[in-house]
């Protein structure tokens, strides 16, 4: 764009993407890495340095054909970096790269600075008995993990019991620079992908992050099941712990969320990363857009970072044959998937191989693209088909009532959202005897993910209308019939709201039309929704039209007798 050059340690499938953003700029990118290299497959020009990315004498070389150094792997030579930013920018910094490759040193400059993270101990150079002291002191089980050289699982073990210690040790190696971390007990893994550039720190989406054999399999974006209050709560975390660090650049923030709803960041990547791929199609600004801007103090409107709409990503790994990543892309051909493939030759079980994105208005319409992939790229590596993730996903609806009495009237409204796969939550919050609760319910309830309230409530039924004060939902009022007055009394409460507490009443004890409201309200922005309403309506009026025709064909007192009257 103003002639200035990238150079980049690694041309592995980041370089690769890193390179396409760059093309779209007029930005030349160089790259230190083999002959062949996925990066460098994609980018013709004579700028590119063959070596090694851990040799200091070809890093030098890189140096001096560029204006900015960055890399796409942080196990490199920092001192080397430290030298050359004497005469060229390295960003992120060689400081930060050094702190960061070295885990544990990570984990206690995060601690440092406030950042939450698992405890963990120094074991490097100590003898079994400290092992067998860290199992006393964090119990079983732990993770003994490698300071250095490790990613996708690999330097990790899970010492179960005290036998497994010497076990642990051989498997990564009584030589390596060994650390234990107290074992986190977490309910899911999220990951938010953060910029630093010179005078602010953004940050994407928080997302979730499926593992499998230590890999991430999957990303959901946004997190299902993680009310909005807490993936909000993983941004401002994630640009904590970012901050902690000098320089420029991406960097990829993984952390657990823990059952209490603790949040601990796991690890930091200081490049782009994986579970930032979805960016490239799910946001206006990709996270190689937004890493080559922030290291050329290029403008990065925070408006682009943000989710244009719900995204799946899968990675595509090697399976049981050589091409068994190329069936996976032909099947994800059919289905409108974004394909992206990394140009790595034949397939190994467990290579990273490409990645598949699928886009849609709403997340149960990308999993509903995305399910059969995931079972294409199962049936390749040999695992049998997973469970479907709708089963999981987040409440869209929250059918609340004053009793358990109520229940046996809302069981039509929970077959009919049964039928249209809205998934919902029923509570108990009664707003005479638990006014707090339900106040605190409601008033949570958008940020937890909800969309649509049906209230239902006998007698006074105050519960639809202090709902209503308490969210900017839309509340759907269905009155429950007593045991006097007929349910009129709860009808004439609910219809009769004060102006500014609005809410949509139903017959009394009519709760599929509740039910049916609140899947209109959700399929105003739900396609797939809108079509199940549209065969419902069509199927209604067929029942109807044979009703006329039997009707018309057998006389009425015939069609009274049918009907046993």
């Amino acid at each position: 764009m103003d002639g200035r050059k990238v150079g980049v340690l690694g041309g592995g499938q980041l370089g690769r993407m890193l390179i396409e953003a760059a093309n779209r700029l007029n930005i030349q990118v160089n790259i230190l890495d083999a002959p062949g290299a996925p990066a460098k497959q994609i980018s013709a020009h004579d700028g590119h340095v063959a070596g090694s990315f851990k040799d200091a004498d070809a890093i030098r070389q890189l140096a001096k054909t560029c204006d900015v150094v960055t890399v796409e792997i942080e196990h490199v030579d920092t001192d080397v970096l430290a030298e050359i930013e004497q005469t060229v920018a390295v960003e992120p910094r060689a400081s930060t790269l050094r702190i960061i490759k070295d885990k544990f040193a990570q984990k206690q400059h995060l601690r440092a600075h406030g950042v939450a993270t698992a405890d963990s101990v120094d074991l490097e150079g100590r003898d079994e008995a400290a092992f067998v002291d860290v199992g006393r002191r964090f119990g079983y089980p732990f993770m003994l993990k490698s300071k250095t050289e490790a990613y996708d699982g690999r330097g990790n073990f899970a010492v179960r019991h005290e036998a497994d210690i010497a076990a642990a040790v051989a498997a990564l190696g009584s030589a390596r620079p060994l650390y234990a971390e107290r074992w986190a007990d977490f309910a899911l893994e999220l990951a938010v992908m953060v910029v630093k550039t010179a005078d602010a720190v953004l940050a994407f989406p928080a997302v979730e992050t499926v593992h499998e054999d230590s890999i991430c399999k999957l990303v959901y974006a946004p997190p299902r099941r993680v009310p909005q209050a807490v993936a909000e709560r993983a941004r401002v975390l994630a640009r904590q712990a970012v901050a902690a660090f000098e320089g420029k650049g991406v960097f990829g923030v993984e952390m657990f969320l823990l059952r209490d709803g603790t949040l601990l960041v796991n690890e930091i990547a200081p490049r782009p990363h994986n579970s930032g791929h979805y960016t490239i199609e799910a946001c206006s600004i990709s996270q190689y857009d937004a890493h080559l801007r922030a290291i050329l103090d290029l403008p990065i409107p925070e408006a682009g970072l943000r989710l244009r709409e719900p995204a799946i990503m899968l990675n595509i790994l090697g399976g049981r044959t050589k091409d068994s990543h190329i069936m996976i892309a032909r099947k994800a051909l059919e289905s409108g998937a974004s394909i992206h493939l990394y140009g790595k030759g034949e397939a190994r079980p467990g290579r990273k191989m490409g990645h598949l994105v699928v886009t849609a208005p709403t997340m149960s319409e990308a999993e509903q693209v995305m399910e059969p992939l995931i079972d294409a790229a199962n049936d390749q590596s040999g695992k049998p088909p997973g469970p479907k993730s709708t089963a999981g996903e987040q409440p869209q609806v929250a059918v609340v009532m004053g009793s358990d009495s109520d229940m046996p009237v809302l069981k039509a409204c929970f077959e009919v959202l049964d039928r249209f796969r809205i998934p919902y939550q029923a509570r108990i919050t009664s707003a005479h005897r638990t006014p707090d609760w339900m106040r605190e319910f409601a008033k949570d309830a958008k940020e937890n993910g909800f969309k649509v309230i049906i209230a239902a409530a006998g007698g006074a039924a105050h519960l639809p209308g202090m709902a209503a004060s308490w969210t900017v939902l839309p509340v759907i009022g269905m009155p429950v019939k007593a045991s006097v007055l007929d349910g009129v009394d709860s009808l004439y409460s609910m219809s009769q709201m004060p102006r500014g507490e609005p809410v949509a009443t139903v017959g009394i004890n009519n709760s599929t039309n509740a039910a049916l409201l609140a899947a209109r309200i959700l399929g105003v922005s739900d396609a797939r929704i809108a079509t199940l309403l549209r065969e419902y309506a069509e199927k209604n009026e067929t029942e109807v039209r044979a009703k006329d025709a039997n009707l018309l064909r057998i006389g009425p007192m015939a069609y009274l007798k049918e009907m046993g009257k």
